[in-house]
């Protein structure tokens, strides 16, 4: 790679006057993403239900000399994500990073629990990405939809059954808007991660078992890190992947090429 062609591609890796949402961005993916979109740049907006955590994330951003707002917001409930977007007005990226899990027997799983899952891994995406597609179209400007999907959007496990509904019914959408949106220049991805050390998994891995069979299953060998999943999400957000959109980049140590 010559030096000019270098240049060009570091600079397509940049966000400057780019105003970046990230739902779920007071912890785990969500937190890192939002750190890193504004470390190239961007002008980041936090969303997640507790303000607090918000703050913290929005005040180590701002002590970098990054530019960051916060905006409580329950993204399961749409009326909120209605009233969240007229707030914001502009967005050029938007990641759904928003996300629970309750890991249980099939037999097991309530209504309640049902509902939760629903709600948080794939309706939530749903109307977080109509309100990012309106601000879009009223704009007249492109768009870049990332949604934090997972390994298990490509596969089945135990214990796991309505996760993984969630997340192919994420990966099957993700399809779905990206060639629905296409001609109106906007790109839907998912970045698909293995099991990733955050806050959300790190009870699962106290239990030594799981931990064993987890690394047993990831060629690489060890879990992933927020790291590992935030450069994923920045390529395919950037014009570096401008021609990229329907599909889902797998950042799982070779889990699902078995």
């Amino acid at each position: 790679m010559t030096r000019a062609t270098r240049s060009s591609f570091e600079e397509k890796l940049q966000f400057q006057g780019k105003t970046v949402v990230v739902t779920g961005a007071g912890r785990g993916i969500g937190r890192a993403s939002a750190i890193a979109f504004a470390e190239q740049g961007a002008t980041v907006v936090l969303v997640s239900r507790t303000e607090a955590e918000l703050e913290q994330v929005a005040t180590e951003i701002e002590s970098e000399g990054g530019r960051a707002s916060i905006r409580p917001c329950d993204v399961t409930d749409p009326g909120g994500v209605d009233e969240l977007f007229r707030r914001i007005k502009n967005v050029d990226v938007l990641v759904n990073s928003a996300g629970c899990n309750i890991p249980e027997p099939f037999l097991d799983v309530t209504d309640g629990n049902l509902e939760l899952l629903l709600a948080t891994n794939l309706k939530s995406v749903v109307y977080t990405s109509q309100g990012a597609v309106r601000l879009a179209l009223e704009a007249r400007h492109d768009l870049a939809i990332v949604n934090i999907s997972s390994q298990m959007g490509h596969v089945g496990a135990p214990n796991r059954s309505v996760y993984c509904a969630t997340k192919h019914a994420v990966e099957g959408l993700t399809k779905a808007l990206a060639v629905e949106l296409a001609p109106k220049g906007i790109r839907v991805n998912c970045v698909a991660p293995t099991f990733v050390d955050t806050p959300l998994t790190r009870p699962f891995f106290e239990n030594d078992t799981f931990r064993r069979d987890v690394l047993a299953s990831i060629p690489i060998g060890r879990i992933a890190t927020v790291g590992d999943v935030v450069g994923a999400v920045l390529f395919v957000a950037s014009q570096a992947a401008a021609l990229v959109t329907g599909t889902s980049i797998i950042v799982d140590g070779g889990w699902t090429a078995r």
